[in-house]
């Protein structure tokens, strides 16, 4: 029975990221933010979101951010990149989606629905590797239908997608918390909105 709950909900959320781009904006940002905190609640997944832990997670996050960013931030010296987030079509409007739609649609969602509700019901029903594993290759179908919006190649997407799944739920489970793949996620998505954003004006 675990084992069958916690594919079920590897393939619900793999089902919601085909559903959900349809849907407007701000139903959409609130309904995986509160999702995903509805899914903590149900799986009982612990966040590490009190000390000691918090600290030892902000500091790994912090850590793997700040790298993060610095390598995105130097891939912005490749040409074909440049050109990439130069003609890339950005969310509107920026504010909102720097300030809303990526800490909160994205980030929390994510990192409560995979790092912390799935992955607990997949250690509980395959070990820990497999619920690493199980929320992983999870995470990567579920940008499936991102990768056909914007024109990306969907084999290259959902496998890099799922190995920076599988290595967020290692920081999850290294630090004890999950303020470390959520500060990790943010400084990856953050940094590639301002790299593209900046790109686009240089180009203007």
């Amino acid at each position: 029975m675990r084992r069958f709950r916690a594919l079920l909900l590897a393939a619900g959320l793999v089902g919601w990221s085909c559903v959900s781009p349809r849907l407007p904006i701000p139903w959409r940002v609130t309904l995986q933010a509160g999702a995903g905190g509805l899914l903590v609640l149900m799986t009982r997944a612990p966040l590490g979101l009190c000390p000691p832990r918090l600290w030892a997670g902000l500091r790994l996050g912090s850590a793997a951010g700040l790298a993060a960013a610095s390598a995105i931030a130097t891939t912005t010296l490749v040409p074909p990149v440049r050109l990439s987030m130069a003609v890339r079509e950005l969310p509107a409007p920026v504010p909102g989606w720097l300030l809303l739609r990526i800490p909160v649609g994205t980030v929390w969602a994510e990192e409560s629905a995979f790092r912390a509700a799935l992955a607990t019901a997949g250690s509980g029903a395959f070990g820990k590797a497999g619920g690493r594993s199980l929320q992983a290759a999870a995470f990567g179908l579920s940008h499936i239908a991102d990768a056909r919006a914007t024109g990306e190649p969907v084999v290259a997407t959902v496998l890099a997608t799922g190995i920076g799944g599988w290595l967020f739920a290692w920081l999850a489970d290294r630090s004890g918390s999950l303020a470390a793949p959520m500060l990790t996620h943010l400084a990856i998505n953050e940094a590639g909105a301002i790299a593209a954003l900046a790109m686009q004006r240089r180009s203007a």
